[in-house]
């Protein structure tokens, strides 16, 4: 019998400047392709290093569909290893995250150390000629990190993580400007699976067009200031900027856009608690009192960093791919680590209003995210349309600039995303 192979994606036309075929949201040979091309060729987001606080600890994740073990070992060195024993292939570990002196396989407990180093067999006795220890580690993925984000990759050829960042990494010192001078550290993680591409999240965090529209019932939910401040429908300052290999910013609270300027407006009267709470410490100064309430709601912005992480105004963002149709997503609030406690909690009480499981934005958000999946099913040769704002974007500081609604940022997402597919 002749096997055909299926006929390969023609990357050129799925892509044409500002539309996409609805096909690349349905079409699993695609999908196959995204892995192998992109996830699994470069930089991809496993962990932060507050994830991983002493010496044996770890986490399990997923690199693309592959599954992995972040650890850090006795000499304060972070590994990405993959899940999977040398001998038979089982996973060597099904715990979300823990401390551990190494890791052992339990059908045949081959056991590994925390740098994924093999270190024991038990009877060994048939393995003399066959089997050289040195040999057979766990799969190492190249990690690197910055600014506390570590990232990995199985393409040890890739460009340096900072060469990769590039542009993207100013705007990540903003963003962890709201720790104050203390610390990062993950406060807490939700986790769900909505039934749709993982391209469409991607697409979802530089796009404010639908804020107003899909987050109306948190709009009214809030006090005037909070809504004020989130009004950037007919704000100039509000902008979106491509920032080269796939990374966009999308500023949607220009005032809180770099907490080191403070433009003495009034603070909030919802945290006037906070304030009280501040100063009879007697710990801090009027100055620092202000700059831990200012930063309370977060960076003012969203970074989007290609392919699954974004830093989203006050919460880290981590999308997973599961299948052609459904991606799980992970929400990791963010606190400080030393600093008082009373902000992390107001900060937690902000994530779980919007983003928690009982939240209004989550629900919102994978809703349209799933209609958009069920309509592209629809007709997968009808494009998706991404040319908002093509008309007034401008170069600022080299890089492509419009208004915070438009969809420059998305482009350039699928700019990187047709370069990478397309090389072969």
């Amino acid at each position: 019998m002749t096997i055909v192979e299926p006929a390969k994606a023609d990357y050129a036309s799925l892509l044409e400047g500002d539309r996409i075929a609805g096909r690349a949201y349905t079409d699993p040979q695609i999908f196959a392709e995204e892995m192998e091309k992109i996830f699994y060729r470069t930089w991809v987001w496993v962990a932060h290093e507050s994830e991983l606080p002493e010496k044996g600890s770890f986490k399990t994740t997923q690199v693309g569909q592959q599954p992995v073990i972040v650890s850090r070992d006795r000499k304060d060195q972070f590994h990405t290893l993959v899940n999977r024993c040398r001998h038979r292939g089982a996973t060597v570990c099904d715990q979300p995250n823990g401390k551990a002196n190494g890791f052992t396989c339990p059908y045949h407990n081959w056991s590994y150390a925390l740098d994924g180093r093999l270190r024991g067999i038990p009877y060994p006795e048939g393995y003399e000629g066959v089997v050289d220890k040195g040999d057979f580690p766990l799969h190492r993925l190249r990690t690197e990190s910055h600014l506390g984000m570590i990232w990995a990759t199985f393409n040890h050829d890739a460009k340096p993580l900072e060469e990769f960042l590039g542009d993207a990494m100013p705007w990540m010192e903003r963003f962890f400007k709201q720790s104050n001078g203390y610390p990062t550290k993950v406060t807490g993680i939700h986790k769900f699976r909505f039934k749709g591409n993982w391209k469409i999240q991607l697409e979802n965090t530089t796009d404010g067009y639908h804020f107003p529209m899909v987050h109306k019932s948190w709009m009214a939910s809030v006090d005037e200031e909070t809504a004020n401040m989130m009004s950037f429908m007919n704000d100039p300052e509000a902008v979106t900027q491509d920032l080269g290999n796939g990374h966009a910013v999308a500023i949607m609270a220009p005032g809180n856009s770099d907490l080191d300027i403070d433009d003495g407006a009034p603070l909030q009267p919802r945290f006037d608690h906070v304030v009280a709470d501040l100063r009879e410490s007697g710990e801090y100064t009027e100055e620092q009192i202000r700059r831990f309430v200012r930063s309370i709601h977060g960076a003012g912005f969203n970074l989007n960093t290609f392919p699954n992480v974004s830093m989203s105004i006050s919460f880290l963002r981590v999308l997973v791919p599961i299948s052609v149709d459904e991606t799980e997503i992970w929400h990791l609030s963010l606190g400080m680590d030393g600093g008082p406690e009373i902000v992390n909690q107001e900060r937690l009480r902000i994530h779980e209003h919007f983003q928690g499981p009982f939240g209004f934005g989550s629900p919102d958000d994978s809703e349209g995210w799933e209609r958009v999946q069920m309509g592209a099913a629809g007709d997968p040769d009808m494009p998706i349309l991404l040319n908002r704002g093509l008309e007034r974007e401008t170069e600022v500081d080299g890089h492509l600039t419009s208004h915070v609604t438009d969809e420059t940022g998305m482009r350039g997402a699928y700019a990187m995303w047709k370069k990478m597919m397309s090389d072969d």
